[in-house]
């Protein structure tokens, strides 16, 4: 004898679809990883190698966790294909496309991961999609994103640790992101900014906000905290262990020892947000009235409409930019060896005066020489790029004018106005010291025939140019000179030199990049 549930119970074997209609929507969620299978394995490469990202292998289980205990809701809210979402889809493979053509591995890291949220809108509808928006956005925080806030949070935790030292009435002499103590030296390196655990951090607060709170302003307020708490936690955190340094004469905190006492207070500080968080929990909504009487009614499991032809149209648009990345890349792909044309400097020659190399990635031809200026010695570098890909890469976070580990390490930035070959550039000023000697560097870059100080005007640069099957070769130039703390005298040569020799530079661009 079967029993009829009662009024607001969800009938557990009535399904809102068939087997066949999920083989389809699962064979459409997949074919994604496939297509885009370059874009999959940068950013497992990422996680393999960055201990900061090394999280993402659990976000999709977490994700697809967070689906399961909705389940109900495919019963509650039939799949209803929903049309529209395939322009966005369409405009999401389009982003993927230009951060292809520009190598921006981040974007095109993020768009391919959209694509999974916006294909089940585009299957399941507004209404059932809509009830599972945070695991599916959830999804995102399995892209490795992160880099950019290191060396404003190596400038924060710098500054954050001098300031507390000198209020414990510790003299500290500082330069950049390097300080010193009567006890010995110190230095906020890559390791030391909290990258880590502000992503960390910011991961775990969604999750905590999203499964505790109901109320929106509650769990706004929440990621808020997440966001600030590791931040303010990560310079206490450094200034505990020069401390700890410090009060033990340089025997304790100086080693590895020091990342596992970060750790531990991390653990401290996050253990202790979330115990407070608990205090303002909210229950699990009920579900509504009339969802759940609509639930109680059976239904019989078949074929969505138009579900077939959603899949099919699915594939379609993620199948197509990829294709079309692959005929662009095969067409702008230049088989010729970089052979840098010599530049016709026509200042006399000069011997080098700083050991300083840019931290860049090795490029395929590199120019060095020093020439002398005035009064002055100025030094010019090029590095020249061609088929860049993700591990040789014009335009990357990881280029710098120094390593955080290096000798030379920068004290001072700032942006100038100045022209290049009669076109005005902002070019990047820095100042770069050692213990023994300090360099002024100006540095922009030159891509496929134009010169500019912005990374994001040079992606865009290097992304129309192989839109338009031009190549996609590109130079960093960087002008360097001895700096004796006299800033006016320093730009008046790296002036002077690159208003006489700019139009040889631009010259030896130009012919190596038509060079067959």
């Amino acid at each position: 004898m079967f029993l009829k549930p009662p009024p607001g119970v969800i009938n557990a074997t009535s399904a809102p679809i068939s087997r066949q209609a999920s083989a389809l929507i699962v064979l459409a969620l997949l074919a994604p990883f496939l297509l885009y299978l370059g874009t999959v394995r940068s950013i497992v490469s990422v996680w393999n190698s960055s201990e900061t990202f090394a999280h993402g292998y659990v976000i999709l289980p977490i994700s697809l966790w967070l689906i399961w205990r909705r389940r109900e809701n495919f019963s509650l809210y039939p799949p209803k294909p929903w049309p529209p979402a395939l322009l966005l889809l369409g405009v999401l493979g389009a982003g993927w496309l230009a951060a292809q053509l520009g190598e921006v591995q981040v974007v095109s890291q993020y768009t391919f991961v959209a694509m999974f949220p916006v294909a089940a809108l585009a299957l399941f509808g507004p209404r059932l999609a809509g009830s599972l928006t945070f695991p599916l956005l959830f999804l995102l925080f399995a892209v490795p994103f992160g880099e950019i806030f290191v060396g404003p949070l190596i400038q924060f935790t710098a500054d954050f640790t001098v300031w507390a030292v000198r209020a414990t009435g510790i003299p500290v002499l500082r330069s950049g992101t390097r300080f010193e103590l009567p006890t010995g030296n110190w230095s906020v390196v890559e390791a030391c900014s909290g990258v880590r655990y502000l992503i960390s951090s910011i991961t775990l607060g969604c999750l905590y906000a999203y499964l505790t709170y109901r109320s929106a302003t509650r769990r706004a307020l929440f990621v808020g905290l997440s966001v600030i708490v590791p931040i303010i936690a990560n310079g206490l955190r450094a200034y505990m262990i020069v401390m700890i340094g410090h009060l033990s004469g340089m025997e304790l905190a100086t080693g590895v020892d020091h990342i596992i006492y970060g750790w531990l207070f991390f653990g401290l500080v996050m253990f202790v947000m979330f115990w407070i968080g608990s205090f303002w929990r909210e229950d699990t909504a009920p579900a509504p009235a009339a969802a759940a009487a609509a639930a109680s009614v059976a239904r019989t499991a078949g074929m969505p409409p138009r579900l077939p032809a959603m899949v099919i149209g699915v594939l379609l648009m993620c199948a197509f930019w990829p294709a079309l990345a692959l005929m662009g890349e095969r067409a702008n792909h230049d088989p010729v060896p970089v052979r840098l044309a010599d530049v016709a400097i026509s200042a006399p020659a000069a011997a080098d005066f700083a050991d300083w190399k840019p931290f860049y990635m090795e490029p395929d031809a590199r120019f060095h020489r020093a020439y002398q200026a005035g009064g002055l010695p100025v030094s010019l570098t090029v590095l020249y790029y061609r088929n860049q890909n993700k591990d040789k890469n014009l335009i990357s976070s990881m280029n710098r004018l120094s390593g955080y580990e290096d000798a030379w390490h920068e004290v001072e930035g700032t942006s100038r106005l100045e022209t290049v070959a009669g076109t005005p550039v902002t070019l990047h000023e820095g100042i770069l010291r050692t213990p023994q000697s300090a360099i002024m560097v100006w540095s922009f870059k030159w891509v496929g025939g134009h010169y500019t100080g912005s990374d994001p005007a040079g992606k865009l640069w290097q992304a129309a140019n192989k839109a338009m099957l031009r190549g996609d070769d590109g130079a960093a130039v960087m002008l360097a000179v001895p700096y004796d703390n006299d800033k006016e005298r320093a730009r008046a040569a790296l002036h002077r030199f690159l208003a006489e020799q700019g139009p040889a530079l631009d010259q030896a661009l130009n012919a190596t990049r038509t060079r067959q």
